[in-house]
């Protein structure tokens, strides 16, 4: 059952996780490929476009709607200073890598801080795709990384339901690791 349904809507699902958050939809896509469920090279191409695909809508908003768009979120003005000081330091480096920090929010700021402050959108373009490239490979190696782990670990192949399983306790664990971390900063910082 789940694996027709991997095998009929896996790529779909992989293109809509990628527009909006990625990094799990990335490892379960990769612990799938490695399953064989899903098509290694198909994974990755389209969770590229997506992810892709994704950020460039985001400079779009951030350009056609500008600052007032950003002013009516008051949960991002946190986010917002943080990324204006690592764009501020890091630059161009920045923008190809944003997308890796473990911070809320921060891959969906940071196009949509670019589009308006007027970044040129062919120079976002460019950057946006090799970081874009990046992410998606190093990601989905880690899922397929994943799943051939657990295959080892339990002696044979694994199953999709245990794969889901598998990523989705990886997820909670990497929220609650960020949390714990969070919190002790701010202790720190009182």
């Amino acid at each position: 059952m789940i694996e027709e349904l991997i095998a009929r809507w896996g790529y779909f699902a992989i293109v809509v996780g990628t527009l909006f958050e990625g990094e799990t939809t990335l490892l379960a896509a990769g612990a799938m490929a490695h399953r064989g469920l899903l098509s290694l090279p198909m994974v990755l191409a389209v969770a590229f476009f997506g992810g892709v695909l994704g950020d460039q809508i985001w400079f779009q908003i951030g350009r056609r709607f500008g600052q007032p768009f950003i002013d009516r979120r008051p949960a991002w003005r946190k986010r917002l200073a943080f990324v204006d000081r690592l764009l501020s330091r890091y630059g161009t480096m920045f923008v190809v890598l944003f997308r890796f920090l473990p911070v809320p929010l921060v891959r969906t700021i940071t196009p949509v801080l670019l589009g308006s402050r007027g970044y040129p959108m062919w120079r976002f373009t460019a950057l946006n795709v090799a970081g874009g490239a990046l992410w998606t490979v190093l990601l989905t190696a880690a899922g397929y990384g994943l799943g051939a782990a657990l295959s080892g670990i339990i002696g044979r192949p694994i199953r999709p339901k245990e794969l889901l399983l598998g990523v989705l306790i990886a997820g909670v664990l990497s929220w609650l690791l960020y949390q714990l971390i969070s919190r002790l900063r701010r202790g720190a910082e009182v």
